[in-house]
């Protein structure tokens, strides 16, 4: 964390800081969340960046002061509005103003973010394919489990019910497995397993774990 130190309020922050830097998601928290207030509280001379998004700053209030001195620049990368075209027209109340940089939200429409988004697409599919790994999925309970030598991997996505893993355990007790390690991540409607087992009753465990009522998809990855 370097040297860096929490403030009590946004408003001491405001008033201390020498550049104001915006790293933040669009909620309704932080919608407006610096608006003519907020910048009136800036210290004076201090410059304000935004690299978050466009409407977690009151644009016009910032061309004011901007334009009264009371703020010495600002740089902006996110805007309200943004043209997803070069044949759009771009308007901002920052236009013009002389101690102010505009830059296009493109950053990941670079060629090396382009090459680097890739890379790590691919990375992630062949990690799905040869471990069932599901981390960075958005819509899917994220689970990862290293491999383990002379095990068979079962994977189980099932329906998110109280008791799932307790009829898994169950069946693997009744076909005297070992369970060589086991990782379950759920969201609000589904779970997904990954489990490792000996090898000589990993074909009967899947078998009975596909036919549980809140199975969806089981199957033995290797």
């Amino acid at each position: 964390m370097g040297n860096n130190r929490p403030c009590p309020s946004l408003q001491e922050l405001l008033a201390k800081a020498d550049f104001v830097t915006l790293h933040v998601p669009l909620t309704p928290q932080t919608r407006e969340m610096l608006g003519a207030a907020e910048i009136a509280a800036m210290k004076k001379g201090a410059y304000l960046l935004n690299l978050s998004r466009g409407n977690v700053v009151v644009l016009p209030a910032l061309a004011d002061a901007l334009r009264a001195g009371h703020l010495a620049g600002a740089a902006i990368d996110v805007y309200p509005e943004e043209p997803e075209t070069n044949r759009e027209g771009f308007t901002t109340p920052l236009r013009g103003l002389p101690n102010v940089i505009l830059t296009p939200h493109v950053g990941g429409s670079t060629s090396e973010a382009q090459a680097a988004i890739g890379r790590e697409v691919g990375g992630t599919l062949v990690k799905f394919v040869n471990t069932g790994a599901t981390v960075g999925a958005v819509n899917f309970p994220q689970v990862e489990l290293a491999p383990i030598k002379g095990t068979h991997r079962i994977l189980n996505a099932h329906r998110n019910v109280p008791g799932v893993l307790r009829d898994i355990n169950r069946i693997v007790s009744e076909h005297d497995a070992n369970i060589h390690s086991q990782v379950l991540s759920t969201d609000a409607t589904l779970g997904y397993l990954i489990m490792d087992l000996d090898q000589d009753v990993s074909n009967e465990v899947k078998k009975d774990v596909a036919a549980l009522e809140t199975s969806i998809k089981t199957r033995i990855l290797y």
